[in-house]
């Protein structure tokens, strides 16, 4: 490796809109997320379904007659 060429690796921490602060390394000393594995639905299990507009109604009504 060539040296003073790679920037330099520090101790950082990452902060989540939930307010977890995890620390880690990193070339950047902080940095801002807006999910983590504390508060995202597919680690936590409380993952929702949005219908909007009736979308899963009218998925369901349009191939329900076709499943046998």
């Amino acid at each position: 490796m060539k040296p003073e060429i790679h920037p330099e690796y520090v101790d950082a921490e990452v902060h989540c809109a939930c307010g977890t602060v995890i620390k880690t390394k990193s070339t950047r000393k902080e940095t801002h997320v807006s999910t983590c594995g504390t508060c995202h639905p597919f680690y936590t299990g409380n993952s929702k379904l949005i219908d909007t507009e009736g979308r899963v109604e009218r998925f369901n009504k349009k191939f329900a007659r076709r499943r046998r």
